[in-house]
This record gives C-alpha cells, structure tokens and sequence, in this order.
C-alpha cells in the first residue's frame, strides 16, 4: 500500500476524520494537500513529513477549479481526491428559524455543502485524476442509509453523494475509480459536543458491536487502501466503516431469552 511518489488532496483536511485521512496518506508515503475555509490550529504531520494547507471555499466554483489546477502545476500530477469536507448542525426539518422559507434555505446549504460541493471538487480534479489513472473517495455517512431526523438534510446529501460515487463509478472509468466510505461515529477532538464527557463517549461506544466509536486512523486506513494498488479492482463500491453498524432496536425489545 505504499504511495510514494503519489499526490493526494483531502478536502476538510484539517482536524477530526479530515486530519486521520491526511496523516495516513503521509504515513503511506504520499504527499498531500489538505484544504479548507480556515488553516489548522498546528500543521497536519505524520512520521515526520507535513501536509501543506490551501485556504478554499468548495462552495464557489471558480475558486476550486484555480485550486486543482494550482495543485497539478506544483506536483505535476494528482493521484485521489478524498472528498471529506462536510458536517451539519443539528436541526429538526420543522423548527428553523425565519419560517419555511428561512429553514429551506438553511437546510439547502446542508445540501450544498455535503453533495454539491464534493462534485464541484471531483469535476474540477477529474482531468488530472484521468491523466493519472487516479481514484475519488466520497466520504460518505450512515445517515445516508437510515431515517436521519434532526439532520434530514445531511442524511439525503449523504444518500446522494453514495448514489452519485456509483455513476460517476460508470462515467469515469476506466481511467477513474470513485468509490465511497460510509462512516459510523467516529471519536474526534469535538466528540464531546455530541456525546458529553468520556463517561457518555464511552457509553455510546458501548452501543457499537466492536464495543468503540471509530479513530480518525481507522478511516485514514480505509482511504488509503482504496487509493493504492490493492483496490485496483474496487469501484463503484461502498466501504462500510461503522464497527458492525447499530444493534437493531428490536433486540432490545424482545422477551424471548432473556434472563429474568
């Protein structure tokens, strides 16, 4: 899985899941470009080598496209997009602020964010991924295969980022694979807005059959694995990365077998 010499770009690659992928994308030996609307609070590094960092906002166009074409003018070519970049507050679909028209609003720059923005990245990069036979991973999410209240908007962007992995899975090959990770929780620096202190992030770790939320490297070595050579076959596929998903709600209602 070695990646030397290869070029890699992870957008949102600069703290939490973003930060995992970027560090073992170095780990394995590539070079790597990590981007977002603010730079890290410290350099993204692992064994010793650093990411370089490009403030971009992937909502405006132009401004993505002058990225790519930056990057492939500094490294000479460009081996995997990771689309990374994402994430929504919690807001149920019939309590925004400023009526219908105001929640509409706020739940289409979920969309935007989360399903727009990544195909905006992968249009823009696709020339030089082709040039280099190179791949795509979609980060994508559970919300995206179940009822997802309080983030509807994040859960449909993430359905169609999957569903949009796959066709562009058909379009681009073969000189381009896309394929998606579909994440669970993952334990990061903000954990404990979500789940309290280490008591709950344990507890809901509990909930997960592998008994644990997942680290950042878990996912980075997912990525990795699907940018190298050992997955040269694998595309249009959905990597699932969520340590044995959720156990189902019916288990815990049932009465059969269970100890008095």
């Amino acid at each position: 899985m070695e990646l030397d010499g290869r070029v890699v770009v992870v957008t949102g690659g600069t703290r939490g899941v973003g930060a995992g992928i970027a560090r073992s994308f170095l780990a394995a030996g590539a070079q790597v470009v990590v981007c977002a609307r603010r730079p890290p609070g410290e350099p993204v590094s692992a064994d010793g080598r650093e990411a370089s960092f490009a403030a971009l906002d992937l909502r405006d166009p132009a401004a993505v496209h002058d990225f790519f074409g930056a990057v492939a003018d500094r490294y000479g070519r460009l081996d995997c997009l990771v689309n990374n970049a994402g994430g929504t507050p919690y807001r149920l679909l019939g309590e925004a602020e400023g009526g219908a028209a105001g929640g509409a609003e706020r739940h289409a720059r979920v969309v935007e964010l989360n399903l727009v923005a990544p195909m905006t990245a992968s249009l823009a990069a696709h020339p030089w991924l082709r040039r280099a036979r190179g791949s795509v991973v979609m980060i994508g999410s559970v919300s995206g295969t179940r009822p997802s209240p309080g983030t509807a908007a994040y859960g449909a962007a993430k359905a169609g980022l999957e569903n949009l992995a796959r066709s562009m899975a058909v379009e681009w090959a073969p000189e381009v694979r896309v394929n998606t990770l579909v994440l669970g929780m993952v334990r990061t620096e903000l954990s404990h807005l979500h789940y309290g202190d280490e008591a709950g992030i344990a507890a809901v770790g509990a909930t997960v059959p592998l008994g644990r939320l997942a680290e950042p490297s878990d996912v980075g070595a997912a990525a990795v694995f699907l940018a190298s050579g050992r997955a040269g076959y694998v595309s249009g596929a959905s990597l699932l990365v969520h340590g044995g998903g959720e156990r189902p709600a019916f288990l815990d209602a049932a009465t059969v077998n269970k100890e008095s």
